[in-house]
């Protein structure tokens, strides 16, 4: 084999935009042609006598060694594909043909760089990935559980965090973060946490790496040291603006994030953002089907939901339950002497007393106009549905002051227990309706003497 410097056949093997090198049988460069140099970072003269699998990446590197063996064994490879760590800490594609010289005992092999193919392969399958995930992904938790998958499939991203930001509280949160070293990154001063305020603030990513020439003064000391962790934060940006930031952070001494990486995780960071704002209009929309948008609380189709797991509950376990109708006398008078406004300030402060008058596992709904329901899911004793009633009579009849007028409501409340009352749904609803019109009658009667 001729010396790496030999002429005329090293200058023209110099001049292919393949890489070209032979390795002994101990795995040691013995020749390697410039193109390396473009593919890997490394000249020649820094590869020659080098352990040619110690540039493999980790991952590779049993599959390469089992296709060097059959190489050396006389069984010629064409279009092995594997992937190297350049100088620069990247990550560089190769497509390997290579075959070995008896007469020689060298295997001589044509290397091709095919990184960008990959990337735009890669690109394609993740962006077509995270469509697929926007659209199966049952809420916010599940897709981001997915996009940090797909995302783990071509970068280093065991620690991963998806910040959003609330421009109505202009407040920065976490749905989404895995991380062992910062468990709670919304707390003020953490790493995380500053990183993503910059992101979102400058609308533009950040690499952070020990060869990073311009990191951010505030950001430099992280990744003083060549065996730092690197980051990479990239704004999660929509034809809305920008809505939060995900971060991607390697492990210490591990693979570099690069430019090509960053440019990468942009690109797919575009369709992430198109993603979660369908999932957060979806979220919306399902809320909206379910929950009475003036006081929060939830609507009859999801009281019913809620009723019929607390009935097959009870079932089960031989349980009791309770459903409570509250009405609120001359709620009518309110609205057309104080207007509109008014009405809605008392219903929206009668649905905070009635939360606050049950337990967390309770439900109180809003079934329209001045009617609430506040279902028991367990009640220990046939006294507990009754004492319930009284605190929130007791509660709902306090004077309130809204918008300068001082009003107070007498509610009427009828009680349906289970299974004195019924065992069905609607023996539960007719019984407590039922109840809570007597008891209107009996106020009635009370107030005009």
């Amino acid at each position: 084999m001729e010396s790496r410097n030999s002429a005329p056949l090293a200058s023209f093997i110099d001049l292919l935009l393949d890489a070209v090198c032979a390795v002994d049988k101990q795995g040691r460069f013995v020749f390697v042609s410039a193109a390396c140099e473009r593919i890997l970072g490394y000249t020649p003269e820094e590869l020659i006598g080098r352990q040619m699998i110690e540039l493999v990446h980790p991952a590779d590197r049993q599959r390469t060694l089992a296709a060097a063996s059959e190489i050396m064994g006389g069984e010629p490879k064409l279009n092995f594909e594997n992937r190297y760590v350049r100088k620069d800490g990247g990550v560089a594609h190769i497509l390997w043909s290579a075959r070995w010289s008896e007469v020689d005992q060298l295997r001589i092999a044509v290397a091709r760089d095919i990184t960008e193919r990959k990337q735009a392969e890669s690109r394609q399958a993740a962006l077509y990935a995270i469509s697929e995930a926007a659209h199966v992904a049952e809420d916010l938790l599940a897709l981001f559980k997915r996009i940090h998958l797909i995302i783990g499939e071509w970068l280093p991203a065991m620690n991963f965090s998806v910040a959003l930001y609330d421009e109505h509280c202009a407040q920065l949160n976490f749905p989404y973060h895995v991380d062992d070293h910062e468990l709670q990154p919304e707390q003020p001063g953490t790493i995380t946490g500053r990183l993503c305020t910059q992101v979102i603030r400058s609308g533009q990513p950040i690499l952070l790496t020990p060869d990073s020439a311009d990191s951010p003064p505030d950001f430099a000391a992280l990744v003083a040291e060549q065996n730092s962790p690197c980051w990479l934060g990239v704004p999660l940006s929509s034809k809305n603006g920008t809505i939060g930031a995900l971060i991607v952070k390697s492990l210490p001494g591990g693979e570099r994030y690069t430019e090509q990486d960053k440019e990468l995780l942009q690109y797919v960071c575009a369709q992430v953002a198109t993603a979660i704002e369908r999932q957060q209009l979806h979220a919306r929309l399902r809320r909206m089907a379910q929950y009475d948008q003036l006081t929060q609380l939830p609507n009859r189709e999801l009281l019913r939901d809620r009723l019929k797991a607390a009935l097959a509950s009870a079932r089960e376990h031989s349980g009791h339950m309770a459903l409570l109708y509250v009405d609120l006398d001359r709620f009518k008078q309110v609205n057309d002497t104080f207007g509109h406004a008014v009405g809605d300030m008392l219903l929206q402060t009668v649905a905070n007393r009635l939360k606050g008058c049950v337990r967390e596992t309770d439900t109180v709904a809003r079934i329209g106009g001045d009617e609430f329901v506040v279902l028991l899911h367990s009640v220990q004793a046939v006294e507990d549905a009754d004492s319930v009633a009284q605190k929130i009579r007791q509660v709902l009849v306090q004077p309130m002051r809204l918008d300068g007028h001082n009003l107070q409501i007498e509610p009427s409340i009828g009680v349906a227990r289970y299974p004195e009352h019924g065992c069905e749904e609607h023996q539960l609803f007719r019984h407590a309706d039922q109840a809570m019109y007597a008891t209107k009658r009996q106020n009635h009667r009370e107030l005009n003497g």
